[in-house]
This record gives structure tokens, C-alpha cells and sequence, in this order.
């Protein structure tokens, strides 16, 4: 029993963590009827949808094929590095950092195999360090491009123009810099670069299915821009995946939804509680980028959002914040522990290579973008 629990907490420390934040937090505050008014159940809504319908979305294998048509005609190693890294940048916009991160980085581990051992041995750390940096700093376009974003937009009332223009910029700057800095990876390999699969990839997903899921995620959109109630959507998306494909729901990350609502339970008895509040408020407030950025390495940015979000009004500031905070440390970004992990199991001799390698990139990345948003 005792190591069911050990392994239980090393599986789920976050959620661990929040849930003794709240259940000290109790002590202070006794349960009452405020306590259900702490909980955005909008976001937990659509985060639930999101999460079902990106499930489906991969298990049908719609990013290996788009990826392999990609890679077909590819004959030089700086084309082969930006489409994989770009492929992680532009589909966590949409389909979260997670997904494009559990998706892709496989699947450049099959691809670099099968070039060979000196792709893998020059290329496979840049790479999957530059598809962890790509898929935290692509998905903070978009209000669906990773779990804060998600709540900080609909805590914050901006219009979806609004978080679009907000978070242009540094997407754009971010962009600029993993392009350059893919390209300079690559030229490290100088062998032959031939990827030619042995037969296409096929979608498992019938039609009839794949289009039950576009038409969930558009319906998912459209709730994110307030135009439909989260209720319908969670009502449609149930029914739907029950039709479809029952199993999707053994796939969800409920993990990460219980998360959340420990949090909520947490932040929003600080906020009944004068004392602290008063001085988180304090220390937050005029800050929330720097705030934000420095929260997150210890805690990841998710956690982070959730925490910070409760002593500030500034927002905005603080969406710039977690999001450039997913850059640093191994922790600063959930997502980045999927990769690190996908690269001890499969290349595990890599593992300390890796890991000094992210940190260096990481800093790197974060040092360029957050200084200057400290002072725009």
C-alpha cells in the first residue's frame, strides 16, 4: 500500500500538492456554501471537450499522416529539422502543447531511426529540446493552446482578438528565434537525409468519425469565443464520444482536471483569508510578468495561472508571464516533462546530455523574450 502511494504521488505531484494547499487551506476557512462559487466550471467544461477531442483526433492518427506527407520529399537536414520542430509550433496553437508534444516526439524518434545512429546521435537533442521550446511558445497564441490560457482568457473577459494581439508579438519573436536557432542546429549533421517510409500512414478513424470530431472541436471554438453555452458543448461532446468511441474517455487527463479544482479550492479560500491575500497582492501587483516567469520554474505555469490569478488585475500581464515561464527549468512547463521522459525511455543513455542541453536552450529562450516584455 505504501508504495502504491509513493508511486501515486510521484505520478501525480501537482495534483498531490494542490489538494494538501486546499485541504490546509480548510483549516482556516471551514467548508461552506461559497466554496462551489470558488469553481470555473466553464473552463473545466472545456477543457474536458478538448481534451476528448484531441484524443480522438490522435488516436485516429491525423498528425502522423499530416507529418508524413510532410517529410515525403524531404532531402536536407535543415528541412528536416524545421518541419518537425514547426510541426510542434503550429499544432499546439490548436491542438495544445501536450498533444503536439506526445504526438510528435515519437514519431522524430522513428524518423531519425531511420535515417540512422549519427541522426540520432547529432540531431535527436537540438531537435526534441527545439519541439519542447516550440510547443510551450506556439501554444501561447491561442486561448486553447495550452490549460492557462484557457482559464486566464475566460477569467479575464478579453475578446479573442484581444488575446490574439496580446500574444502576437512574442509569438512572432519566439518564432524568429527557433528558426534561427533550428537551422544552426542542423547544420551539425552532414550525412544524407532520406526519410522513406515503407507505406503511408493510414487513419484508423472512419470518415464518419473524423468528421463527428471537427465538428467538435469547431463547436469547442466556438465556446471558447462565447458564441455557444459550455453546457451544450459538454452535453453534444459526451453524447458524441459515446457514440463514436467509448474509449476516448480512458484517454482524458483527469488528473489535470482535479488539478485545477484543487486550486480553485485553494486560491479561493486565500482570497477569504485578509492577511494573505493582502500580501500576495502586494507582491504580485506591478509585477505579474516577472511574477508569473519566476512562479512558474518552481511550480510549472499551470499551477502558477492558477495561483497568481487570484491577487492581480492586470491580467494580460500575467498571461505574458506563465507563458514565457514555461521556458527555464525541467518543471516551469508540464509538457516539457513528456518529452524528457519519451527521451529516458527510448534513448535513455541521452538522458543527462538532454537535460543540459534544455537548460541552456531554455534560459536562453527565456532570458530573450522576457527581458524586453519586463519593459515594453
Amino acid at each position: 500500500m505504501k508504495e502504491k502511494l509513493l508511486h501515486f504521488f510521484k505520478q501525480e505531484t501537482v495534483l498531490c500538492a494542490a489538494f494538501v494547499l486546499a485541504a490546509v487551506s480548510m483549516l482556516f476557512v471551514p467548508p461552506d456554501k461559497e466554496y462551489l462559487g470558488y469553481i470555473d466550471f466553464r473552463t473545466l467544461a472545456i477543457l474536458f471537450c478538448l481534451m476528448g477531442v484531441m484524443a480522438g483526433l490522435q488516436k485516429s492518427g491525423v498528425f502522423q499522416y499530416v507529418a508524413q506527407a510532410l517529410l515525403c520529399r524531404v532531402s536536407k537536414a535543415w528541412q528536416l529539422v524545421l518541419i518537425l520542430v514547426l510541426l510542434c509550433f503550429f499544432s499546439s496553437m490548436l491542438v495544445t502543447n501536450d498533444v503536439a508534444l506526445i504526438t510528435f516526439v515519437p514519431f522524430t524518434l522513428i524518423v531519425l531511426n531511420m535515417i540512422g545512429p549519427e541522426a540520432i546521435r547529432q540531431l535527436v537533442i537540438p531537435v526534441v529540446v527545439l519541439q519542447t521550446i516550440a510547443a510551450n511558445l506556439g501554444s501561447m497564441l491561442t486561448p486553447i493552446g495550452n490549460p492557462q490560457n484557457l482559464y486566464l482568457y475566460g477569467k479575464s473577459g478579453l475578446s479573442l482578438g484581444a488575446f490574439l494581439r496580446l500574444m502576437l508579438p512574442y509569438t512572432l519573436a519566439a518564432l524568429l528565434l527557433i528558426c534561427a536557432w533550428s537551422l544552426v542546429s542542423s547544420r551539425a549533421y552532414h550525412g544524407p537525409v532520406q526519410v522513406a517510409f515503407a507505406e503511408g500512414t493510414a487513419l484508423t478513424g472512419n470518415r464518419a468519425g473524423l468528421a463527428v470530431y471537427a465538428v467538435l472541436f469547431v463547436l469547442a471554438l466556438l465556446t471558447v469565443a462565447r458564441v455557444v453555452p459550455c453546457g451544450v458543448t459538454l452535453t453534444v461532446t459526451a453524447a458524441a464520444l459515446l457514440v463514436v468511441d467509448r474509449s476516448i474517455f480512458r484517454r482524458i487527463d483527469y488528473s489535470l482536471l482535479l488539478t485545477f479544482v484543487g486550486f480553485f479550492l485553494f486560491i479561493g479560500n486565500l482570497g477569504r483569508l485578509p492577511a494573505f491575500s493582502q500580501m500576495l497582492q502586494r507582491l504580485v501587483s506591478g509585477h505579474e510578468i516577472l511574477a508569473g516567469a519566476v512562479v512558474s520554474q518552481v511550480i510549472s505555469n499551470v499551477p502558477a495561472a492558477l495561483l497568481l490569478s487570484g491577487f492581480t488585475e492586470d491580467l494580460p500581464a500575467l498571461i505574458i508571464g506563465v507563458n514565457l515561464g514555461g521556458l527555464g527549468t525541467l518543471n516551469a512547463s508540464m509538457a516539457s516533462l513528456i518529452s524528457y521522459k519519451l527521451i529516458a525511455r527510448e534513448e535513455g543513455r541521452l538522458k543527462g546530455a538532454y537535460f543540459r542541453y534544455f537548460t541552456v536552450a531554455n534560459v536562453c529562450f527565456l532570458v530573450i523574450l522576457l527581458v524586453p516584455a519586463m519593459f515594453v
